[in-house]
C-alpha cells in the first residue's frame, strides 16, 4: 500500500511540474502570434500628449516561437493604388518608387529582457539596407490583447505602437 501512495504521489508532482511548464511556457511566449497595429503614436515632447503619427499607419508584427520576428508597416491605404509594379526590374515609375517609401519591413532574431521589460530585434535584413544587421530594442508593455511596443532609440524614442493579437483558430 505505502509503494502506491509513493506512486501517486509521484505521478501527481510529475503532473503539477509539467503543468506549471505549459504555464511558464505560455507566459514566457505572451509575444508569439500574429499582431495587427492599432495605432502608432507620437509623443509631444513639450506637452507629452499622445497623437496619431503621420495620419495613421497600418501593419503586422509577427513572433514564433524560434526566436523569429517580422515586421510590415505602411501608411493607413497603402494597399489602395492602381500604381503598376514590376517584379525585379528597374522599369518603375518616379512615382511608383516613391509609393513604395511608404512600405517598412525587417525581419529579425529576438531576445526578450523580463526584468527590464525590453524586446530586441536584432535585425537580419531591412526594407533599407542601411539597416541591415542593426539590433532595435523596444520597450514592451502588455494588457489584455494589446502590445505596446516604445522604440527606446533616441530617433525614434517618442513613437509608440499598439498591437492587438490576432487569434489563430488553433487558440
Amino acid at each position: 500500500m505505502k509503494k502506491h501512495k509513493i506512486l501517486v504521489l509521484f505521478l501527481i508532482g510529475s503532473l503539477s511540474v509539467g503543468c506549471n511548464q505549459e504555464t511558464e511556457q505560455k507566459e514566457l511566449n505572451k509575444f508569439t502570434g500574429l499582431w495587427s497595429l492599432h495605432v502608432m503614436e507620437e509623443q509631444n515632447p513639450e506637452t507629452g500628449e499622445w497623437s496619431e503619427w503621420r495620419d495613421g499607419m497600418q501593419g503586422y508584427i509577427l513572433y514564433d516561437d524560434k526566436d523569429n520576428m517580422s515586421v510590415h508597416l505602411t501608411t493607413s491605404g497603402y494597399e489602395d493604388t492602381d500604381l503598376q509594379f514590376p517584379i525585379f526590374t528597374d522599369t518603375i515609375s518616379i512615382e511608383a518608387l516613391k509609393h513604395l517609401t511608404n512600405s517598412y519591413t525587417y525581419f529579425a532574431k529576438y531576445t526578450i529582457d523580463e526584468k527590464q521589460n525590453v524586446v530586441e530585434h536584432a535585425r537580419i535584413s531591412h526594407s533599407n539596407p542601411a539597416e541591415w544587421n542593426v539590433p532595435v530594442r523596444r520597450k514592451f508593455t502588455f494588457s489584455g490583447d494589446t502590445l505596446t511596443l516604445q522604440p527606446l532609440e533616441e530617433e525614434t524614442s517618442g513613437l509608440r505602437l499598439k498591437w492587438v493579437k490576432i487569434e489563430s483558430k488553433n487558440e
